[in-house]
């Protein structure tokens, strides 16, 4: 192929092209599950106004499955049919928070989802077909209506939105529990403000997990592993362990050496937040968190600060990764007004249900 002289040319037109692919499949998707919303609405009207009305609607469902995919193809099992018309039952009541309400007298707002657990559908207006429109995709909704509590379901709603979660992405942050971790040092009113606006990162603080989950580094099947082995699957893993970090993380550096007094130490993961403009560094520790490395990474942030730190970007964060710690020795040995130096636990298999309410219920698992 001969090479082509004005290459700015055909980038400019391959990123237009690419752009508008993306834009006809969020298109379709959102075609797709407003269309399911629809048919839920009528399947659950209708069966509203019969006499026997499980009877009736299990007749329907059968009936219906049958011409549906006869005349439109596969798709319209009963069993999927189900999931159709419990789509509308969880999302009927009120609007999802990635539906956007096109008001002539307001703009684009968020609602939020008021789902009715019982199933029982009140007798209100339906809303406009060109009135709502849902941003995830249909296999997104199928998981998200199996989250009971509502709270939590708005949250990995609202997070899957804003992150671009694959549903891959999304079950994985299901499974490692991701809300009830960032619920976990936080009051009710915060707790709320989680389901209606999801993760907002205003303070250090916000960043910070307790526990980590890092069950995707596979070190479960090893007996025994070094601090060089955790590190370096987690940089194997680097696009794992930034989603499990959370929002505006970025790599810089691994076994970052800073130097003086002809001493020299090694930090070992250093990344760089952008919705806090401030670098994260992160030391991994085998076993027990001891007071000297609390002492090692006040001195490895205080070098950020005073070295690293740009006009204009805020204070270096620390985080400490250990397999146990001691609430009060951290306590006791950071300052009362510390917002830069945080401990966190992480686990390296997925923990059971169980596991996880232990943690809520245990002071160990607040955040120091």
């Amino acid at each position: 192929m001969k090479d082509l002289q004005n290459t700015q040319l055909l980038q400019n037109i391959s990123s237009l092209l690419d752009n508008a692919r993306k834009k006809v499949a969020v298109a379709v998707n959102q075609t797709i599950v407003l269309t399911y919303y629809e048919i839920g609405r009528m399947i659950v009207e209708d069966e509203q106004n019969g006499e026997n009305r499980a009877e009736y609607g299990k007749a329907v469902l059968k009936d219906l499955s049958l011409h549906l995919t006869e005349r439109f193809g596969k798709g319209f099992s009963v069993s999927n049919l189900k999931q159709i018309r419990q789509f509308y039952i969880v999302y009927s009541k009120g609007q999802t928070p990635s539906v956007f309400l096109q008001d002539s007298d307001k703009h684009n707002e968020k609602g939020q989802t008021l789902s009715d657990e019982s199933g029982v559908i009140t007798n209100q207006k339906p809303a406009r077909q060109d009135s709502i429109k849902f941003n995830l995709s249909w296999s997104h909704y199928l998981k998200l209506m199996r989250i009971n509590d509502s709270n939590e379901r708005r949250f990995y709603e609202i997070e899957s939105y804003k992150n671009n979660w694959s549903l891959r992405e999304l079950q994985r942050q299901y499974d490692s529990a991701l809300y009830s971790r960032l619920s976990l040092s936080k009051n009710k009113e915060e707790i709320l403000q989680l389901a209606e606006k999801g993760q907002i990162i205003e303070k250090p603080k916000d960043l910070i997990k307790d526990p980590y989950v890092l069950e995707f580094l596979g070190l479960s099947e090893k007996p025994h592993y070094s601090e060089n082995e955790l590190e370096s699957e987690l940089i194997d893993k680097l696009e794992h362990f930034l989603l499990e970090l959370g929002t505006g993380f970025t790599f810089v550096a691994r076994q970052d050496r800073i130097t003086f007094d002809e001493k020299q130490f090694r930090i070992d993961l250093v990344f760089y937040n952008r919705v806090l403009r401030c670098f994260v560094l992160i030391d991994l520790k085998i076993g027990e968190l001891k007071h000297q490395d609390i002492g090692q990474m006040q001195m490895y942030v205080n070098y950020y600060d005073r070295e690293k730190r740009l006009e204009g970007e805020n204070k270096t964060i620390g985080i400490i990764l250990c397999q146990d710690k001691s609430e009060a020795l951290v306590r006791y040995t950071l300052p009362e007004d510390n917002e830069q130096i945080f401990a966190s636990k992480y686990f390296t298999i997925l923990p059971s249900k169980q596991d996880f309410i232990n943690i809520l219920n245990s002071d160990n698992g607040k955040i120091s």
